[in-house]
């Protein structure tokens, strides 16, 4: 390739690179995915993907705070850190011992995540299951998503079953009897 060939590619404006190219690549692979099998088949392949993440996340913030268990409050602020270190802007709306309510002005997938459902299966079962494998239980309700149009994710993580977690629609984590 001439030198000059090779300058131009190099400088030419190409909005390419690793993040980028990463987002790109799961928005496509669950697009795919959502075109071929369906949205709920495609949320359930994503799903195990994000309960594996979930429990090698959950491992490593165990290991950095010398813990066995999170507790609630660490559930909660967890839950917030690793979206921060992600590029995401969750925040606690509201926390008590039956629930954890997040708000969330960014999401990690950027615009690669509109009219992707699918991926906020990863928010789900990260969150449940770190959740459930500290405190036994999670329910995990998405009630408005950026995928899905919203300005923003609002997301409970239901700690117990309640009358209201009983309601919600949203998917259930259940700590795993490996962990116990």
């Amino acid at each position: 390739m001439s030198q000059t060939l090779e300058s131009s590619i190099d400088a030419a404006n190409i909005s390419l690179e690793r993040d980028v190219f990463l987002r790109t690549l799961i928005r496509e692979l669950s697009g795919t995915l959502q075109d071929v099998v369906g949205l709920e088949e495609a949320s359930g392949f994503i799903s195990v993907v994000g309960q594996r993440m979930g429990e090698q996340i959950n491992q490593e913030y165990k290991s950095a705070l010398e813990v066995s268990q999170l507790t609630r409050e660490q559930i909660a602020d967890v839950l917030v850190d690793l979206k921060r270190r992600i590029q995401g802007d969750f925040y606690i709306i509201e926390q008590n011992d039956e629930k954890i309510v997040f708000g969330n002005r960014v999401c990690p997938f950027a615009e690669k995540v509109l009219n992707r459902p699918a991926m906020c299966m990863m928010t789900s079962n990260v969150f449940g299951t770190i959740a459930a494998d500290n405190v036994g239980y999670a329910k995990v309700e998405l009630h408005k998503t950026i995928a899905s149009g919203d300005d923003g994710c609002r997301v409970t993580v239901y700690l117990k079953p309640t009358e209201e977690s009983e309601d919600a629609e949203g998917r259930e984590y259940f700590k795993s009897l490996g962990h116990l």
